[in-house]
């Protein structure tokens, strides 16, 4: 019987789970340290939408691989590994960012320095939370490809060593999109607001649009036998959706309710993130409400008030309006290559629905 997207997601969600007990069995004999290490990357991983092995399972659907459970085996391992490395770049971005919170849990680099408080030990439990979770996401980082290589043990070394080429670009370009975040954070405002969102959009494309759409949709198709042609025609569908997905994540940082987000309101403000949404607002603004934002945006003691002041500015000015606009050009631009690709009905069909599920989602 083929195998439904929610089949997909159960899978992946079961396999990626046990991939880390897998992996790490053979440090069992480090005890209670490795327990309490793992402790925060169980529970990222017991979360999610599964949204990137879904687009994994697209793409190979889209190569024409075989849909039966058994036949997905080598989709279900990849999902494992897309999810682990996202893993990896959570941990590491909620260190870098300072967030508190992770799907309404600590963030890792919290649960840690909770645990150095707790026992009283040397030094600062901040610096050892900071420094335990940079190792883990490295630890995650290190699994994922460990869940990669069985993936491609079950494909024809061709396929597996395309999609091997297409997981390593992934693993790179994120490591440039998150320095050019962090460089674009600490860049001067400057007065050239039409360069602000080009930056802005810079460090969505290379930080998250392809290593949340593209690349998932491009690895599964490798893995299915895909060849140059249908992988350009699959990057064309998945490059502007991902920058839809990764816009809509931005607009829910500053709107996006608490109880469905699991991050306080606002919290992209607190965290001072440059999103193209709110350099819109900075060149739409009054003189007086930018140098509000400027002075304000960033500061971990941002109320709610200033965040719902600065709501009202980014609706006032437009900027959101616009920024809307901009989320459903992209959408549209890879429904479009999504209709001029002719794939597999089944394929179409699929894309479709995570299309709305990348763009329209609360969370």
């Amino acid at each position: 019987m083929p195998a439904s997207p929610a089949d997909v997601r159960d899978r992946v969600s079961e396999r990626v789970v046990a991939a880390l007990d897998e992996h790490t069995a053979h440090f069992a004999d480090a005890g209670a340290p490795l327990r309490d290490f793992l402790a925060p990357a169980r529970n990222l991983l017991g979360g999610g939408k599964r949204l990137r092995a879904q687009l994994c399972a697209a793409g190979w659907v889209a190569a024409g691989g075989a849909t039966d459970a058994a036949a997905l085996q080598p989709v279900v391992l990849a999902g494992s590994a897309l999810e682990l490395f996202q893993a990896t770049a959570l941990v590491h971005d909620d260190v870098i960012d300072g967030s508190l919170t992770r799907r309404g849990l600590p963030a890792a680099h919290r649960t840690f320095a909770a645990e150095h408080a707790a026992h009283a030990w040397l030094g600062s439990p901040d610096d050892y939370g900071q420094a335990a979770a940079i190792v883990l996401g490295d630890l995650l980082l290190a699994v994922s490809a460990m869940e990669l290589e069985r993936a491609r043990a079950l494909v024809a070394p061709a396929a597996g060593l395309r999609a091997r080429h297409i997981y390593d670009l992934m693993t790179a370009e994120v490591a440039l999109g998150q320095y050019l975040d962090i460089r674009s954070q600490d860049m001067p405002w400057g007065d050239d607001a039409d360069a602000a969102v080009r930056r802005a959009l810079q460090v969505v494309r290379h930080k998250s649009a392809r290593y949340s759409v593209e690349h998932p949709l491009l690895l599964g198709a490798a893995l299915g036998g895909a060849d140059d042609a249908l992988l350009a025609a699959l990057s064309a569908v998945g490059l502007p959706l991902g920058e839809a997905f990764q816009l809509r994540d931005d607009e829910l940082g500053v709107f996006g309710d608490p109880a469905v987000t699991g991050k306080p309101a606002g919290d992209d403000l607190r965290e001072g993130k440059r999103t193209v949404l709110l350099a819109m607002t900075m060149g739409r603004a009054e003189d007086a409400e930018r140098e509000r934002l400027r002075a304000r945006v960033g500061q971990p003691d941002l109320t709610a008030a200033e965040v719902a002041e600065f709501q009202r500015v980014m609706r006032a000015t437009g900027a959101r309006d616009t920024h809307e606009a901009l989320i459903a050009e992209r959408r549209d631009a890879g429904i479009a290559a999504l209709r001029a690709a002719a794939l597999p009905a089944v394929a179409t069909a699929r894309l479709e629905e995570l299309a709305d599920a990348l763009t329209t989602r609360a969370a």
